[in-house]
């Protein structure tokens, strides 16, 4: 009977290969994520920024591609700001409850302001962003390889007709001086925070949970179609620099520095300024006016996560470590509160009261 019951057992086994499939899968990726799994916190965030900053620029920089290369008259402009929109709101969803998904030094710089992200990640964040948008040029490249030297008919070009060098990055339209430039850009990043501070204040009206993404995502369409003829829109300096750095290295050359009359450094200090402005503006507005008998409840109301607080906690971190990471700097304070708030291009998602 013993053998005859074991025999039994290994018909069924061959009978389902894809249940012996399945089992050898699970096995498989829980292995790899005991080999692979990271429990410095520092270390998770970055990850998660560069996946979802990626995912917004390779979008984004697909978009003008195709709208360069395949279509004669530039056209389709409509087209690329929609899925540039999109894009923001696919790296909101890949990150957002893991880094907060900033994707842009602005929103980073912006968080610092008002006390939801700590000082001495900032310039971390900056780097992983600018990164990832490097990364995705060149994956853009990579793609549309064969069309961007036949559209370019076989010299890279930072001006003229068959230019290329603006699929990666912005530069002014020729009328646009320099001044009116940076103006455009610290207006275009300015209502992007005042924006974004808005939809994610859970004193104020909040966007119901789970759909902050659409709601960021609508806001950088309306922004991209009032706002973009300009110079293209950029209101991201990682988003702007990665790419140009990118070009620079890949054949464009200098002149995708000195193109618009040196114009490339707008994109970087313009929507600094105007995420300064932006975040000043909706505090002196309305988040100063809130009732001062709250104040207390309300510091503890932030909108966005800059931690994924689902993630189990690991056995043997201290508290500090967990928030900090151990790259922290020895002696740094912790964060107000134990899971640091942060509201992107940039963004993320709402946590509830």
């Amino acid at each position: 009977m013993r053998h005859a019951h074991h025999s039994h057992c290994c018909h069924c086994c061959h009978c389902c290969p894809c249940l012996v499939s399945m089992m050898g899968t699970t096995s498989f990726l829980t292995r790899a994520r005991g080999l692979l799994r990271i429990r410095n916190q520092l270390v998770r965030e970055c990850l998660a920024e560069l996946l979802s900053t990626f995912v917004l620029i390779i979008i984004t920089l697909g978009c003008s591609a195709q709208k360069i290369a395949f279509f004669e008259t530039k056209g389709n402009i409509v087209t690329s700001y929609v899925g540039s929109a999109v894009a923001v709101m696919v790296g909101i969803y890949t990150a957002g409850g893991i880094s907060g998904a900033h994707m842009n030094p602005a929103f980073s710089l912006a968080m610092c302001l008002t006390g939801q992200f700590p000082w001495w990640k900032f310039p971390i964040f900056v780097v992983v962003q600018t990164f990832a948008s490097f990364i995705s040029a060149g994956a853009v490249y990579i793609l549309y390889y064969d069309a961007i030297w036949h559209y370019s008919n076989g010299t890279l070009t930072v001006s003229g007709p068959r230019e290329t060098a603006s699929i990666f990055a912005t530069y002014p339209a020729d009328s646009i001086s320099v001044a009116n430039g940076f103006l455009d850009q610290v207006i275009g990043t300015g209502v992007l925070l005042v924006g974004v501070m808005g939809l994610m204040d859970a004193r104020n009206k909040p966007v119901p949970k789970g759909l902050e993404p659409v709601a960021v995502a609508l806001l950088v369409l309306s922004i991209e179609c009032s706002m973009g003829a300009n110079c293209g829109c950029p209101l991201n300096p990682a988003r702007d620099f990665g790419p140009r750095l990118f070009t620079y290295v890949a054949g464009w050359g200098p002149e995708v520095f000195s193109r618009g009359n040196a114009w490339w450094w707008v994109p970087l200090v313009a929507p600094l300024l105007g995420a300064a402005l932006g975040t000043f503006l909706y505090q002196l507005c309305v988040a100063f006016h809130y009732p001062e008998e709250e104040s207390e409840v309300l510091a503890e109301q932030g909108s966005i996560v800059l931690v994924n607080t689902n993630i189990d906690a690991d056995t043997g971190i201290s508290p500090k470590e967990k928030d900090t990471g151990e790259n922290a700097p020895a002696g740094y304070p912790p964060p107000p509160c134990a899971s640091s708030t942060v509201p992107t291009d940039p963004v993320t998602t709402l946590k509830e009261s």
